[in-house]
C-alpha cells in the first residue's frame, strides 16, 4: 500500500512522497554534517567559537524531519514497535536540541541544564534508538548496515554523560554515518510502498 501524500495547505494539493523524502534525505545530510563539527570541535580540532558553538543545535533539530521521513516509508511493517520506537527518539532528539539550544545560549553565566534532565533525555533517547533500529531491522526497509551505524553510534552518544570523551565523540561520528547513509535512502527514492523502497535501497548497493 502506498503511502498517503502530505497535503500542502498553501496550495490545497498533495505533495509527493518523492519531495518529502527528497527533503527529509537534504536536511539529514545537512544534520550529520553538523554533528560531524560538533565533534571535532568538542575534540579540540577545531576552534571553539560563537559560530561552532552554534552549529551544534540545529543538528539536533534537522535530524526530527529526517526521523520523521525514515518512519513514515516504513509505518506499515514497522508496526506499534516502530512508531514507539519513533516517539521516543523524536523525544529524545528535541531534549537534546533543548540541551544544545540551553548550554550554547546560558554559557556564559555558566549554567546549564540539571542532571535530572540530562538523565530523563538520555534514557528516552537511547530507548527510542534501540526500539526505532529494532523496528527498522525487522521492516528490512532501510538499509541495515545503516541502521548498526545509526543504533551503535547513536547510543554511545546518548550515554554521554556515562562513557570517556572518545568514546562519546567516536559514537557521534559513527552515528553521523549512519544518519548519512539513511538519508541518501532517503534521497534515491521515489517513494511508493515499503517494499518498493526497500528494492531501491537493495538495488543501489547491489
Amino acid at each position: 500500500m502506498a503511502l498517503s501524500a502530505p497535503i500542502d495547505a498553501r496550495h490545497g494539493e498533495p505533495m509527493s512522497d518523492y519531495l518529502l523524502y527528497r527533503l527529509a534525505g537534504w536536511t539529514g545530510l545537512t544534520g550529520a554534517i553538523l554533528i560531524v563539527i560538533a565533534a571535532a570541535r568538542r575534540a579540540g580540532l577545531l576552534p571553539e567559537t560563537e559560530l561552532t558553538h552554534a552549529l551544534a543545535p540545529p543538528a539536533s533539530a534537522l535530524l526530527l524531519l529526517t526521523l520523521t521521513a525514515l518512519y513514515l516509508c516504513q509505518r506499515a511493517p514497522a508496526g506499534r514497535l516502530g512508531l514507539a520506537g519513533f516517539v521516543l527518539n523524536h523525544l529524545g532528539l528535541s531534549g537534546l536540541f533543548a540541551i544544545e539550544f540551553l548550554t550554547h545560549a546560558l554559557r556564559s553565566v555558566n549554567i546549564a541544564p540539571g542532571r535530572p534532565y540530562f538523565l530523563v533525555v538520555a534514557v528516552t533517547f537511547l530507548a527510542g534508538v534501540l526500539l526505532f533500529t529494532a523496528a527498522s531491522w525487522r521492516a528490512g526497509v532501510l538499509p541495515r548496515g545503516a541502521l548498526i551505524l545509526y543504533a551503535t553510534g547513536l547510543s554511545a552518544a546518548a550515554l554521554r554523560n556515562s562513557v570517556p570523551e572518545p568514546v562519546y565523540l567516536t559514537g557521534l561520528v559513527v552515528g553521523a554515518a549512519g544518519v548519512l547513509w539513511l538519508s541518501l535512502a532517503l534521497l534515491r527514492t521515489t517513494g511508493g510502498s515499503p517494499a518498493k523502497i526497500a528494492a531501491a535501497n537493495r538495488a543501489s548497493v547491489a
